[in-house]
């Protein structure tokens, strides 16, 4: 087991574990965002990995990032520090799985969704709500078409709705769906299985089923980051919701 501040990792058996460790909503903050970049840069060049698994510890998996980096001093920091955990994601051959026991939120539930595998607890919930503080999730707006079929991913991007774990399995969101008393064993015995292939042919088959996604995966991701740094914050209500959830009260929108 080797520590991190913000994070354990654990690596048995050929699969890398990296557990959020700030409790209890695991909020990804700048500093935190940095600390993940780098403990990826550690594993997904790692031929010896079948799998990289995220978890967390606390009620939620993670509520998102801290909205006090959506401000206009920060934001572009944030975002490239924030996406380049999806981008060294993208990067790897080692299956990349998602443990979520409770909320994934905003820049939580993007997390997840960008995983190859999403195994859930039936407590769990899903939701893009951005747009309710004047942003929108970039991410999931690259990704969330493919996962979840067009409609689907304006409803959770664009409407900005929450939904529960039975909802995210039925969509497609989540892949194994565990009840949450039988969680932590349906987690391991899932696990264990994937300990128990070749780990170069399950890194080849999944290389295999995902050629030529991850360059146009990229190439949307690419593009929503431009809209959201170089269109959405030039609006004045991007920046009153960010103000007025921060500031506790209903935002005012202009419509500008």
């Amino acid at each position: 087991m080797s520590d991190y501040q913000y994070f354990t990792l654990d690596i048995t058996g050929g699969v890398a574990t990296i557990t959020m460790n700030l409790p209890p909503l695991n909020v990804m903050d700048n500093p935190m965002m940095a600390e993940f970049n780098t403990l990826l840069d550690t594993l997904v060049d790692d031929h010896t990995l079948s799998a990289i698994v995220i978890a967390a510890e606390g009620k939620a998996f993670s509520a998102g990032v801290d909205v006090s980096d959506h401000t206009e001093d920060k934001v572009r920091d944030m975002i490239e520090r924030f996406h380049g955990i999806f981008r060294r994601l993208a990067s790897t051959d080692a299956l990349t799985i998602a443990v979520v026991q409770g909320a994934a939120l905003g820049g939580g539930c993007e997390l997840a969704c960008f995983c190859d595998i999403v195994l859930a607890s039936d407590r769990a919930k899903f939701g893009q709500p951005e747009v309710h503080v004047g942003v929108f999730p970039p991410v999931a707006a690259a990704v969330l078409p493919w996962r979840v079929g067009l409609g689907k991913a304006i409803e959770l991007v664009a409407v900005g709705a929450t939904i529960r774990a039975t909802e995210a399995h039925r969509i497609g969101l989540v892949n194994q769906l565990f009840p949450a008393d039988e969680f932590a064993e349906g987690v391991a015995a899932y696990l264990d299985g994937i300990r128990g292939m070749s780990r170069p042919v399950i890194r080849m088959a999944k290389r295999a089923t995902t050629a030529g996604m991850q360059a146009e995966l990229l190439s949307r991701l690419d593009a929503a980051e431009e809209i959201y740094l170089n269109e959405l914050m030039q609006l004045h209500d991007a920046h009153e919701g960010i103000a007025a959830f921060m500031e506790k009260r209903a935002p005012e929108w202009s419509h500008t």
